[in-house]
């Protein structure tokens, strides 16, 4: 009963946090956002008995990609970005994919895809099994990931990129 609780507080807060993060104005609360987005994630983690996992969130995101995130920050000129309208004509886009992912999760839920005990997922506790298990059976997954970081890296460093008129 516990968990379900505390669970349900970390869920309310990564909703909440990621909300926040693409609404805000100012791109340092924004930031400030994922972090706190970042750090729950962890805890949700710890919840389901993955303490590697938790940690390699706090390391690689919330140490190493939010200080990347924070450096094209500072190359932005906040004060221009906090002013100008952001996504403002991609509302209606924002808010459709946001249905199509609940209604994914409720699908999924529905069907009683998700194991009753957190356990049941990382039933592989090695770093070994871990590593083997995502460089193999995960494979293309991360790869998708790791060509989404390069995109917003690349999108980030032609934001910050000076005109030269």
């Amino acid at each position: 009963m516990i968990n379900q609780i505390v669970f349900l507080y970390f869920a309310a807060v990564i909703v909440l946090s990621a909300v926040l993060t693409i609404t805000r104005r100012n791109p340092v609360h924004s930031v400030l956002f994922m972090l706190l987005l970042f750090f729950h994630i962890a805890g949700v983690f710890v919840l389901l008995n993955a303490e590697f996992l938790a940690a390699v969130q706090l390391i690689v995101y919330a140490g190493a990609i939010l200080i990347l995130y924070l450096f094209v920050v500072m190359l932005l000129n906040v004060d221009r970005e906090s002013k100008s309208d952001r996504a403002n004509r991609f509302w209606p886009w924002i808010v459709a994919f946001g249905l199509v992912i609940f209604a994914e999760i409720g699908l999924l839920v529905a069907r009683g895809s998700f194991p009753l005990e957190g356990g049941q997922i990382m039933n592989k506790t090695g770093i070994k099994e871990l590593g083997i298990d995502l460089y193999t059976k995960y494979l293309v997954p991360f790869e998708i990931a790791s060509v989404i970081l390069l995109v917003g890296l690349v999108g980030a460093v032609m934001l910050a990129k000076k005109k030269n008129d």
